[in-house]
């Protein structure tokens, strides 16, 4: 944790970067130019950059090129996923279930997740020490509880027994090496600061980008339905926690799914409609750079200079679509072919199904430099956890037809009708897999539910198990990633997680 702890001190701020830096020690007098954390928490701009630093680290696993990215550690580890860059090793451990603590993907995630965890502890800390608007106060405080809740609830999920921090930390600071806790204490703090952050007063949806009222209810609503199930096994009472969550959301007719899938990735559908919560990236800016990653490896179809192949869907899980599933048509979430970036009128077959969902046209045909935002909640999402968590509670119901059967509408497949407890159960569980997919998802639906879904047989198996389609089979080591090796040589309070 010593990395981690070190940087706790520094804000990362978002556009227009600020840096909070201490003097060195071995200067006698200090600049009062400088801003430290005692001298900078004085004026009310100061909490709005301070929490604005708190969304930046959300960035960070998105980060994709020839070493491939992040973001790709829960992608692979659904099996769905494909790839062609040979260098990303990290990948190629993930996707055959060979994955070490040496995996930069899992370090990437623990140290800059815990990053954000400080930088929201200490705007926690230091806002309420600030003369300016309560009004506003609390809304900043209420952005800062929901980022450090988003935080904890990946990283619990991801690699169970961690550090759990909710102060301020200096080299001077007690807790340099933390040991870690249950995860049944991690969640405990992420219902709390949700709670909290419910009640700030944030407007119920945001159109800039900032936690919103409906950001908020929708992490509770997953995060009650992750409890209900695995590892937690609450139960009945959270599936009905999560169900009655979500329907908040539905019922405040504030979101709406978009009309065309082409939406989902069109710059000027940021942050509206169906896109809840959104990690914000800007065009010459902060531009998102995962389009290398999503396009083949050198064929020759991007403005960017790196075409990388280093994911795209496996040919299985597509041809596990329904025909008629217009997700599965061209160009819709896939795409087989594109042109030729030095003659547009030539058609480039791409060898694979390639991921179009995130594709930004416009910066692959001419900019290279790409507006688009990273989905974190969708309303689709919302609508499904509700028809999942309320069949779990009351059973079909025309309310949890009605949600399930909105997403299936738009993907141009006949509504769900008269069916049992059982078989709405999966047949939204493959709602889930078929309109989620790619999205940083699937995973943990996996993991929560124990269950991974077969594309041959096109039903459930266990987890444990479960054969991915090229080869593989999963262990019971896999329901969560290894604690990096440098956190676990450097802190003898922290244990590895059985099998690595």
């Amino acid at each position: 944790m010593n990395r981690i702890s070190k940087k706790y001190k520094l804000l990362a701020l978002m556009a227009g970067t600020l840096w909070l830096t201490s003097c060195s020690d071995f200067l006698n007098e200090s600049d009062p130019s400088n801003f430290t954390v005692e001298n900078y928490f004085t004026k009310p701009e100061h909490a709005r950059s301070s929490v604005n630093a708190i969304y930046a680290n959300m960035r960070v696993p998105l980060n994709s090129g020839f070493g491939g990215g992040a973001w790709m550690m829960t992608e692979f580890s659904t099996g769905l996923a494909a790839t062609d860059l040979g260098q990303a090793v990290n990948s190629y451990f993930i996707k055959d279930l060979k994955n070490t603590s040496d995996n930069g993907y899992g370090q990437t995630y623990w140290e800059f997740y815990y990053k954000g965890i400080g930088n929201a502890n200490l705007s926690i800390s230091k806002i309420p020490t600030i003369t300016m608007d309560a009004t506003e106060a609390k809304k900043l405080m209420g952005e800062a509880y929901f980022l450090r809740a988003f935080y904890y609830f990946n990283l619990v999920q991801m690699f169970g027994n961690i550090p759990l921090i909710t102060e301020p930390m200096s080299l001077q600071s007690e807790q340099l090496k933390p040991a870690a806790v249950a995860p049944e204490e991690i969640y405990k703090l992420i219902v709390e600061d949700l709670k909290t952050a419910e009640a700030s007063g944030l407007s119920w949806a945001d159109a800039t980008g900032k936690v919103s009222l409906g950001a908020v209810k929708s992490l509770l609503a997953k995060v009650y339905l992750t409890m209900a199930g695995y590892p937690l096994q609450k139960g009945a009472a959270y599936f009905d926690l999560a169900a009655k969550k979500a329907e908040e959301v539905i019922d405040s007719k504030q979101f709406k799914l978009f009309t065309s899938y082409d939406d989902l990735h069109n710059p000027a559908k940021k942050n509206i409609e169906e896109n809840i919560f959104m990690i914000q990236f800007k065009t010459q800016i902060l531009p998102s750079n995962w389009q290398v990653s999503i396009v083949p490896y050198n064929k020759n179809i991007s403005q960017y200079s790196d075409e990388t192949g280093g994911i795209y869907s496996t040919a299985d899980f597509v041809k596990s679509y329904d025909p008629a599933d217009l997700r599965a048509k061209e160009k819709q979430f896939f795409f087989t072919k594109f042109t030729n970036e030095k003659d547009r009128n030539q058609v480039v077959d791409l060898g694979g199904y390639f991921i179009y969902k995130h594709f930004d046209n416009v910066a692959q045909t001419s900019t290279a430099n790409s507006d688009l935002n990273w989905p974190v909640i969708r309303y689709a999402d919302v609508l499904l956890m509700y028809a999942e968590a309320s069949n779990e509670v009351n059973g079909p119901s025309a309310k949890a037809f009605d949600a399930v059967n909105a997403t299936r509408t738009r993907a141009q497949l006949p509504n769900l009708t008269g069916l049992s407890k059982d078989q709405l159960r999966e047949a939204v569980w493959k709602e889930r897999w078929y309109e989620l997919c790619f999205e940083n998802i699937t995973w943990f639906d996996m993991v929560r539910l124990r269950k991974a879904f077969n594309v041959t047989t096109k039903q459930f198996d266990d987890y444990v198990g479960h054969k991915f389609s090229y080869g593989p089979v999963i262990t019971q080591r896999e329901l969560l990633f290894p604690l990096p090796t440098s956190e676990v040589r450097n802190n003898t309070n922290l244990k590895q997680n059985t099998g690595y």
